[in-house]
């Protein structure tokens, strides 16, 4: 009987091997159909001074076309000031909470949070505000190009 354990045992150990092997090996897939970046390959630039920093993931957001960017507001009553952009933009909350007001009037004590998960639209030449205050949100902003922004705080 116990020959017979013994063999399952040292069978049992390159079968199992073999299966972890299988597991963390990945599918090559074929770059004609599919591309993608890690979470590591995205550059995000530095912070700038607002307490902002962006990832541009597709297109150019200083031309005209469709564009995608990770926008990420840190931690710290960071926000934009009033402002519109030309055209529509398309925004996901995809960590955090983000906080949006409208108006000329900054006043950050006046804002609507947008908890992860939300989608929130920035119309054409409407004049909106938004930022962080003490957590990180990070967004996925999407729109057609040129995406200038026109400041429009109230004096």
């Amino acid at each position: 009987m116990k020959a017979t354990n013994r063999f399952w045992r040292y069978l049992l150990m390159p079968i199992s091997l073999a299966g972890m092997l299988s597991i963390s090996s990945a599918a090559e897939l074929n770059p004609a159909a599919v591309i993608y970046k890690l979470p590591d390959q995205i550059p995000w630039s530095p912070v700038d001074a607002r307490g902002a920093q962006s990832a541009v993931v597709v297109g150019d957001p200083n031309k005209p076309g469709f564009y995608m960017v990770y926008n990420k507001w840190t931690k710290g009553n960071h926000f934009s000031r009033p402002h519109f952009h030309p055209n529509d933009r398309y925004i996901v909350v995809l960590q955090g909470t983000w906080w949006v007001g409208s108006g000329p009037k900054f006043d950050p004590a006046n804002t609507t949070p947008m908890p992860a998960g939300s989608f929130v639209t920035h119309f054409g030449k409407q004049v909106h505000w938004d930022g962080a205050k003490d957590e990180d949100a990070v967004l996925l902003i999407m729109g057609e190009g040129p995406a200038t922004a026109t400041g429009a705080e109230e004096k």
